[in-house]
C-alpha cells in the first residue's frame, strides 16, 4: 500500500508505485483510485476479456483538469505487445471518453526521470523537525518576494550555515508549503514560491 495523503492505494508494481510518488506530490490532484472499473472488450482473436485499468486520477476543481483513467505500463512490454493492447486500451478510451475524463498509458518515460529523483530526495526532509519560526520566516520572505531562489533565501535567513538552510527550505518543498519546477536540479538557482 502507498500512503497517498493519509489513506492507502494499492499499487502492484514499483513503476505504479512510482507513479503514485508522482501524483502525490502533485498539488493539483485531489484523490487517486486502484482499479477502478472493469471493462469487458473483444481482442483481436474474437474473445471477450475484462480490462482493469490501473488508476482513476481526481483534480481539484481548481484546476480545471478533467479525471484522467490511467494504465500503468513498462514501455518495454507495451512496445512488444502493442497490437494486443490497443484494444484494451481503446475501451479504456471510449469508456473515459463517454464520462467526459481523459485516458492515459504512463510507463518510464512519463513516471521516472528527474522530477522523480527530486521527489524521491525531498523525502528524507518531510519528516524532519525545524522550529516554526525559522519556517515561517523562509515562508514569509518567499511570500513577499513572489518567487525567490534558494541561494537568496539561504543567504538571507542562514548566513555560516547554508546546508542547514537548503534542508530548511527541502522540507517546506516536501510539506508542500513551498512550490517548485521539481523537473530541473535542486540546486542554489531553484527558485521557490509559496504552494498554493
Amino acid at each position: 500500500m502507498f500512503a497517498f495523503r493519509g489513506q492507502g492505494v494499492a499499487f502492484e508494481s514499483m513503476l505504479e508505485r512510482d507513479f503514485l510518488s508522482r501524483m502525490d506530490f502533485r498539488k493539483d490532484v485531489l484523490s487517486v483510485v486502484s482499479q477502478p472499473v472493469q471493462l469487458d472488450f473483444v481482442a483481436r482473436s474474437g474473445r471477450t476479456y475484462t480490462f482493469t485499468p490501473d488508476y482513476l486520477v481526481h483534480f481539484h476543481s481548481s484546476s480545471h483538469l478533467r479525471p484522467m483513467l490511467v494504465e500503468v505500463k513498462p514501455q518495454e512490454n507495451w512496445r512488444e505487445n502493442w497490437r494486443e493492447l490497443l484494444p484494451k486500451w481503446k475501451a479504456g478510451w471510449r469508456y473515459a471518453n463517454q464520462r467526459g475524463w481523459r485516458f492515459h498509458v504512463y510507463d518510464e518515460s512519463r513516471i521516472r526521470g528527474q522530477s522523480l529523483k527530486n521527489i524521491q530526495y525531498l523525502e528524507r526532509f518531510r519528516n524532519a523537525d525545524y522550529a516554526d519560526q525559522d519556517l515561517d520566516a523562509i515562508i514569509r520572505t518567499v511570500a513577499f518576494k513572489g518567487i525567490v531562489s534558494i541561494e537568496y533565501l539561504v543567504a538571507l535567513h542562514f548566513q555560516g550555515a547554508e546546508a542547514l538552510g537548503k534542508s530548511h527550505i527541502f522540507h517546506l518543498i516536501a510539506t508542500r508549503q513551498l512550490d517548485c519546477d521539481i523537473s530541473g536540479p535542486l540546486g542554489d538557482s531553484l527558485e521557490v514560491m509559496v504552494a498554493e
